[in-house]
């Protein structure tokens, strides 16, 4: 509608600049090589405005015919692209389709016909794959880390590679190069992270996940959590070789995430080790308060070294003034009640938890309580019930149980959560136990019941490791944990 409404206005134009000079009459006169010519002005704008139109014309044609072998060559040239993103096109089709042979055929054609596009040297790659060619395959990425525009591309091909043939450090190499290229590059900052993690380079790794954090890559709470992580893992590797640089650790790890047991765990032993009692028990109260656990209660009762179990009672019941901390607050306070001979506060303690299905270190306990007050048989039966109870709690990092905390998934070989918890149970695993406790509950009395528990079954992963290209004797991180007592 605009385009037409321009037209208008230029006919109009036209008109009235016509009709303007048709008003004004004049005469034009033109002598030229002895000749004389007269003609009327308008006669003589139409005439120039005629000998402008034909020159254009002349000129378009000469234009035309001067640059037809180019316009051919073009026109050749445009077939030939065609011809070629048609087979790049169809191709890229057969890789996915797992057609090797078609995709090769294509790669090659499209090869021929479009020399300078990435893509060819990408659909090469995979008809390379396809057909098993790992030496190909990597020629063609090695050719493409040497363009700019393709050297992301080609480094992970080849961080592909690499990790597939079991090559850690090589894979390790092009994923620090992707990731020095281009700091936002997911793939590189993970896979940098995981081979870090598993070469138990924390401090690498924790520099990683500031970058990570910096670039957007995961969220700032995820990566805090990460971080503290990793600097745990750093200060227990530390604690028994270097205990200041265990100590900064472990306070930086502290400070990110105030509910890492490890992290306060260290901090604590090595600051009872420097006489810092005070700082110690603060510390240890403000992870109790978010994740209670028996090695804090543990390290609790022990801030003075010599003291006898009623001054460990008394720390343990100060620790439990701010937050009782549930099962686990139950159990500290039994067990450093059973070691002052305090009997009734450790039944007492333990009472709202011993109904229905206790755990197996309650029924420990409780069978510990009855033992030492005379009571052989009700010490029998809660040993018999122990050995049903439900699992007790264990570290459990991707579902797989450990007795020591651990940073990194055993699975995945990601950094995920270890949490504190009773690993999972089988239900045939439940039904195979029953007989035997039913031949417990029905030995005589003069057997000598059993002392000791068995530690609860590790649960293997289900699924098969997918570790990227990590070998299997790689050594995991491990943490530190105090033996459960009773």
């Amino acid at each position: 509608m605009i385009r037409l409404i321009w037209r208008f206005l230029l006919l109009v134009g036209l008109a009235a600049g016509f009709a303007w000079l048709a008003d004004r009459p004049g005469t034009l006169t033109i002598r030229w090589l002895g000749r004389e010519i007269q003609m009327s002005f308008i006669a003589g704008v139409v005439l120039a405005v005629l000998a402008v139109v034909a020159i254009w014309f002349v000129w378009s044609l000469f234009r035309r015919l001067w640059g037809s072998p180019q316009a051919v060559g073009r026109w050749y040239s445009g077939r030939k692209n065609r011809k070629g993103y048609d087979s790049l096109s169809r191709g890229i089709i057969a890789a996915g389709a797992g057609d090797a042979a078609a995709a090769a055929k294509h790669a090659a054609i499209a090869g021929n016909a479009l020399a300078d596009e990435p893509l060819v040297n990408v659909l090469a790659a995979q008809a390379a794959q396809l057909k098993g060619d790992r030496a190909q395959v990597r020629r063609i990425f090695e050719a493409m880390t040497k363009s700019p525009e393709t050297e992301a591309l080609g480094l992970r091909g080849l961080f592909s590679e690499a990790r597939q043939a079991g090559d850690v450090a090589a894979a390790r190499r092009h994923a620090e190069r992707a990731l020095a290229l281009n700091p936002r590059l997911s793939w590189a900052s993970t896979a940098v992270l995981q081979l870090q993690a598993a070469a138990k380079d924390w401090n690498a790794a924790t520099a990683t996940l500031v970058q990570q954090v910096k670039s957007g890559l995961i969220p700032q709470p995820e990566g805090y959590a990460k971080q503290a992580a990793m600097l745990a893992a750093e200060a227990l590797q530390l604690e028994d070789s270097d205990k200041p640089r265990a100590l900064e650790f472990a306070l930086r790890a502290h400070k990110l995430d105030p509910a890492l047991v490890p992290a306060a765990l260290v901090a604590a032993r090595v600051l009872v080790s420097q006489a810092a009692t005070r700082k110690a028990s603060k510390i240890i109260k403000e992870t109790w308060i978010l994740s209670p656990h028996p090695d804090l209660a543990d390290v609790q009762a022990h801030l003075i070294p010599g003291d006898g179990p009623d001054a460990r009672l008394d720390r343990v019941r100060d620790l439990l003034k701010e937050d009782r901390g549930g099962l686990e607050g139950a159990i500290a306070l039994a067990r450093a009640a059973i070691r002052a001979k305090r009997w009734d506060m450790a039944r007492d303690a333990l009472k709202p938890y011993a109904d229905d299905r206790p755990q197996a270190r309650v029924c420990a306990l409780m069978a510990d309580i009855e033992d030492a007050q005379g009571d052989k048989g009700r010490a029998r039966e809660w040993l018999a019930r122990a050995i049903t109870a439900p699992r007790d709690p264990i570290w459990v990092s991707d579902g797989v149980a450990s007795p020591r905390w651990t940073p990194i998934s055993p699975v995945s070989g990601e950094i995920v959560p270890c949490e504190w918890k009773a690993p999972f149970e089988m239900p045939e695993q439940l039904e195979a136990d029953r007989p035997a406790a039913v031949d417990a509950l029905e030995a005589p009395a003069t057997e000598a019941p059993p002392r000791t528990l068995e530690p609860p079954k590790m649960v293997q992963p289900q699924r098969p490791p997918d570790d990227p290209g990590l070998p299997e004797d790689f050594d995991r991180p491990t943490g530190r944990a105090r033996p459960a007592e009773g």
